[in-house]
């Protein structure tokens, strides 16, 4: 190795190249004995049992990264972490179906926020139709949250992001921009529009999406985690195609409106750029019927390759900040 291989730190790699480097490995790796629809570096994985099929998906959560107890609820920070993972296996096409939880706590945490927060993550399962079947707790400096989610194939092979061919259509089921707005909100030190502000400490997901995007023949699918262009590159490059967005397609709520205008901002950053919303977007074929809930915000082109357009433009001529939220940046 290197001497500046072996000096390389994650701020130095970047998210996307150390996924790029676990996946690699993970890969790699022969899995036996159980059938693998889709391996890791989607959304979830999906294995097949027994003539039907399961998505898996893990995801942690770090105080002062993802949450602040003073911003949120031990309620809301639970609700809000098995939301966020069970929006992954939605964006296969599954159904939610249980979670597994492990969290660390500093011996400081009071017992009454650790009961709150399971309060919270058992009321989202449930509304989910998922069970918490179990977990783990340690000692931990600070709260570090791990959440795993499994969902049910009710029908059909998963969705992958790979699936997208040139002239389908984008749809959007959920909102975009309201929880990166209440994030802005929060960190001027206000607590309102307060609708800005609860959609950043709970996410409001519809868990039955994926499965009706899946049953109407979408051909490919995603959650907004880390923001509408940021994820459907994702889409752009697994599928080899460009995304184009229309902005007069995409809806701009009155209170995102009026805080962008207090704040002296473009409302449009937050809806492409600003993530935690976790809608479901999904690509449908041509003169395909989207189904209830879904809205047609843009198409698929083929080329340029992994690209996002927005009206026509390159999102980075469009806008001048970075799209998406990036892990190990400052």
């Amino acid at each position: 190795m290197s001497p500046e291989a072996a000096s390389e730190t994650l701020a130095d790699l970047g998210e996307l190249g150390l996924v790029t480097k676990i996946l690699s490995q993970i890969n790699a790796a022969k899995i036996s004995g159980i059938g693998v629809e889709v391996p890791a570096g989607d959304d979830a994985a999906v294995i097949s049992t027994e003539g039907s099929s399961l998505a898996l998906s893990v995801d942690m959560y770090a105080e002062g990264k993802h949450f602040r107890t003073d911003w949120s609820t031990g309620i809301e920070i639970g609700r809000r972490c098995a939301a966020a993972s069970m929006a992954d296996v939605c964006a296969m096409g599954a159904q939610p179906a249980g979670v597994l939880l492990a969290i660390g706590m500093p011996g400081s945490t009071t017992s009454h926020w650790a009961g709150e927060f399971l309060a919270g993550f058992m009321e989202e399962a449930d509304s989910a139709g998922a069970v918490v079947l179990g977990g783990d707790v340690s000692d931990c400096e600070n709260i570090v949250i791990s959440v795993t989610a499994i969902g049910h194939l009710l029908s059909g092979a998963a969705l992958a992001r790979s699936g997208a061919g040139a002239g389908d259509t984008v749809g959007i089921c959920g909102r975009s921009g309201m929880a990166a707005a209440g994030l802005r909100v929060l960190q001027r030190g206000l607590r309102s529009p307060r609708v800005l502000v609860d959609a950043f400490r709970v996410p409001n997901i519809d868990y039955s999406a994926g499965a009706r995007a899946a049953k109407s023949g979408a051909t490919s699918m995603i959650d907004i985690s880390d923001g509408l262009v940021a994820d459907l590159e994702h889409i752009a490059r697994g599928s080899g195609v460009c995304i184009e967005l229309d902005t007069k397609k995409i809806a701009v709520p009155e209170e995102l409106v009026s805080t962008a205008a207090a704040f002296g901002v473009d409302p449009m950053g937050w809806i492409l750029a600003g993530g935690d919303d976790h809608a479901i977007v999904a690509t449908f074929p041509p003169k395909k019927r989207m189904p209830r809930g879904f809205t047609a915000i843009g198409k698929v082109a083929p080329a340029p390759v992994g690209a996002v357009l927005i009206d026509g433009v390159a999102y980075a001529d469009a806008f001048e900040q970075v799209p998406g939220f990036r892990h190990f940046s400052s």
